[in-house]
């Protein structure tokens, strides 16, 4: 996703035009989180079937401009288009792993935190959280971590504002073309 301006535009385009213009016109104002409710909503409406793939990028939008916690359960509830997918959005997943070796500072343990899956080459793309004082974890993700089909080895490491970045080479990962739009 190196131009989210161009995602969001084909984004907004499975909805009928004057909704799409409304979306657009969001981001155009700055007003980015209205218009990914406003563009989920209307998937959910109109009953728009959407790829794996188009899920996946709604997902990282959403996490760029903070609205994936509250977005994901209706994104999740978005209509499928049930054609074979390279990625599957991972929400609610029971294999989050403790490590202290993502992020540079061996005091700091990480929560890694499954998020979206490649599933012809096996990485994962997770976020790495820490665990509050209370137990929680952190609202935000401090990084982004590709993990290794198993999910035991850390391939490649992002900063907290790289979620498209490294969206973009999960996608990357994986040489085989796909035409999952």
């Amino acid at each position: 996703m190196t131009d989210d301006v161009v995602v969001w535009h084909q984004l907004a385009a499975l909805l009928p035009e004057a909704e799409a213009q409304e979306i657009k016109d969001c981001w155009d104002i700055g007003e980015q989180e209205a218009g990914l409710g406003l563009l989920v909503s209307g998937l959910l409406a109109h009953q728009v079937p959407i790829s794996e793939t188009v899920r996946a990028q709604i997902s990282v939008l959403a996490e760029v401009w903070g609205e994936r916690q509250s977005l994901t359960p209706r994104i999740l509830q978005c209509r499928g288009d049930d054609e074979p997918a390279q990625l599957k959005l991972i929400e609610h997943a029971d294999n989050i792993v403790n490590s202290s070796a993502v992020g540079g500072d061996p005091d700091v343990v990480n929560v890694l935190v499954p998020w979206i899956a490649c599933t012809r080459c096996g990485h994962v793309l997770t976020r790495a959280h820490t665990r509050e004082p209370w137990g929680d974890l952190s609202y935000l993700a401090g990084n982004y971590v590709i993990t290794s089909p198993e999910g035991d080895a850390v391939q490649r490491f992002f900063p907290a504002d790289s979620a498209g970045t490294a969206f973009a080479a999960l996608l990357a990962e994986c040489a085989e073309p796909t035409n999952d739009r």
